[in-house]
């Protein structure tokens, strides 16, 4: 009985604080939004398009920037995209698949010294290219690799 009441006082008390801090203005969900999202470059249907969008057209290719994908996709409806900058200061990391209607799949930003890691699960609508790119100081990076995709993810 004791343990029960303790849970209910406790929640009632975090909530009361809670809205306090909304009440008075110290806590601003709107903080935690994202910020706009390239909407020119999400809806680009051309891979030029979308890399020039981006700042990416001429990108060279940099040994540093790794890309994990499988050779053979037997689900294009998940295919596992894992990318990793180990070029100093790297500020995003976009990935887009070639032949997909809208071939822009994923930007992340980063703050300074954030480690430049990430993993995604992307719809691929047939066998393609995925390009990863790399900003850092400045300059533009990408590495490559074509997946074969036996069932295509985006109805195909």
């Amino acid at each position: 009985m004791d343990l029960i009441r303790r849970t209910v006082l406790k929640g009632a008390g975090a909530t009361g604080v809670l809205a306090g801090l909304l009440a008075t203005g110290m806590l601003k969900p709107t903080l935690a939004y994202a910020n706009e999202w390239n909407a020119a470059a999400f809806g680009a249907k051309d891979l030029d398009v979308a890399l020039k969008t981006i700042g990416a057209d001429g990108a060279a290719a940099n040994p540093a920037l790794v890309m994990k994908a499988p050779d053979i996709a037997e689900n294009g409806a998940v295919v596992p995209v894992d990318v990793v900058s180990n070029i100093p200061n790297t500020s995003s990391i976009a990935i887009l698949v070639k032949k997909n209607p809208f071939p822009l799949a994923a930007l992340f930003e980063f703050s300074n010294g954030a480690l430049a890691d990430v993993s995604v699960r992307l719809k691929v609508a047939e066998t393609s290219a995925i390009i990863a790119i790399a900003k850092a100081d400045g300059k533009t990076y990408t590495a490559q690799k074509e997946v074969k995709v036996t069932v295509g993810g985006c109805g195909g």
